[in-house]
């Protein structure tokens, strides 16, 4: 690879002149030693045909693809694309298939250029390996009209209008729930007076109160009622339930519920005498202390934390370091500062056990002050801590913060793809959808990226329960 350029901006390449048919008209053997010049938004690159036809199917490789950006005048092919991206996409060709990103590109540029030039699948699977991100998967859609309308009505809160109003009322109850949770622990709703109940010989001893008549309990009850209904819906109308269970999001939805119907199941056996209390109880604080993870019931209908989740599983690997690496810091200084303090009768660091609680909160910056050095050795133990604790945090931090910048811009990009078509009232709207001649299978709502041409989409357009909007959106087959 070459790159030639002059001295006022405009890069310039003296190479022998190609002719827009010439490549088509000469032999094959002739065609490959012909050099061709690729402009990127003014900066020339120099190379042979042969090296591009190692892949003949992506667009620099097809000679008719990228005959539409051929300039017969300048006698080169223009692209109005990223400059620094080109110089890995030409490498991709004269190494034979390794596609490495550079350094000063973000990913999600970088995706867009590789998309673009209509490199391999494979290639682009291998790349998204490599950077850690996750593999976009299909969504299938069920094939009877009715499950369809439900499973989009459920799942898709954007599809519709009433599809929004069912997200808006789950939030709501969502919300509820978790403040019951949270107002059922104060000390004046927790302890409860006992009922009194009289006998006939005059005595009035106390008797518990019912759990079925708590206010707390029947407000729980409805919530449960609604997140029931609503997961009951999801699975009659999922088109897979078998893939219905992989889901974490519907694993949360069976364990915001369950722990419900098991306190149920307890109160009634404890209410009824035929359980001991103690154990009871301490089977209640565990179950009840799930009932927590029904927060996580928001980033069904959250971007936010849906973004906050797909980094945390691209970043596992950089996360699997950082406790490594924290992991030998707290055995390193808490073992370090014992044996610094150990002359001092007054220390707090009694063994090193003790200190790994001192040396976890000194490596990550908090500090509780419970426990601190007071010898010079301690202190000094102690500041080469923190600083190590501060390198150990920063180094994977910036991988993380790349791999949440790509999320983030994709789920922008999916949003800006959604369309709504409007329709006449009164005229329900059909089911249609168009198959490439190359893929026959069945139906899959999929997600695509902003930057793939129009005419190389498929697209479905949704019934709904609403006459009045559907929803379109992009379709692969799977």
């Amino acid at each position: 690879m070459t790159v030639v350029s002059q001295e006022n901006h405009e890069e310039t390449a003296v190479i022998t002149p190609l002719s827009q048919g010439a490549a088509e008209l000469e032999p094959a053997d002739q065609e490959c030693s012909e050099r061709v010049v690729i402009n990127i938004s003014g900066l020339r690159f120099e190379t042979q045909l042969k090296t591009l036809s190692r892949f003949p199917t992506t667009l620099l490789g097809d000679p008719s693809k990228r005959m539409s950006f051929f300039d017969p005048l300048r006698n080169e092919y223009f692209f109005d694309r990223n400059r620094p991206s080109f110089d890995a996409i030409l490498y991709y060709y004269q190494s034979g298939g390794r596609l490495r990103r550079p350094v000063s590109v973000p990913v999600d540029i970088f995706l867009e250029e590789i998309k673009f030039y209509q490199l391999e699948e494979e290639a682009i699977e291998l790349f998204r390996e490599d950077e850690g991100l996750a593999r976009e998967e299909d969504r299938p859609l069920p094939k009877n009209d009715f499950q369809r309308q439900l499973w989009l009505l459920f799942e898709y809160p954007e599809s519709s209008g009433p599809a929004r109003i069912i997200a808006i009322v789950s939030v709501m109850v969502i919300l509820i729930s978790i403040v019951i949770f949270c107002l059922e622990t104060l000390p004046e709703f927790r302890d409860v007076p006992a009922v009194q109940e009289n006998i006939v010989n005059g005595s009035a001893p106390g008797k518990a109160p019912s759990p079925f008549t708590d206010p707390f309990f029947i407000v729980e009850t409805l919530c449960i009622v609604w997140f029931s209904f609503e997961f009951t819906m999801r699975f009659l109308s999922c088109p897979s339930k078998a893939g219905f269970f992989k889901n974490i999001m519907n694993l949360i939805d069976i364990v915001a519920i369950a722990p419900y119907f098991i306190t149920l199941g307890l109160d009634l056996a404890e209410h009824q005498g035929s359980s001991q209390q103690a154990a009871s109880l301490a089977i209640l604080r565990v179950i009840r202390l799930v009932r927590v993870f029904r927060i996580f019931k928001l980033s069904r209908h959250s971007k936010g934390l849906q973004i906050l989740g797909q980094t945390l599983h691209a970043s596992l690997r950089e996360l699997g370091l950082l406790i490594f690496f924290l992991l030998i810091g707290v055995v390193l200084f808490s073992s370090s500062v014992y044996f610094a303090e150990s002359e001092d009768p007054e220390s707090g660091f009694s063994s090193i056990p003790d200190a790994f609680w001192w040396a976890v909160v000194t490596m990550t910056t908090v500090g509780y002050g419970d426990m601190y050095p007071s010898t010079i050795g301690g202190k000094f133990v102690g500041s080469l801590c923190a600083i190590a604790g501060v390198l150990t945090i920063a180094l994977p931090v910036p991988v993380i913060v790349s791999n949440f910048n790509y999320f983030y811009h994709r789920e922008n990009d999916e949003e800006e793809n959604v369309q709504y078509v409007h329709v006449t009232c009164g005229h329900q709207p059909q089911l249609s959808f168009v198959e490439s001649d190359s893929k026959k299978s069945n139906q899959s709502l999929s997600k695509t990226e902003s930057y793939q041409e129009s005419d190389d989409l498929e697209s479905l357009t949704y019934p709904y329960l609403n006459p009045l909007e559907t929803y379109t959106g992009k379709l692969t087959d799977v």
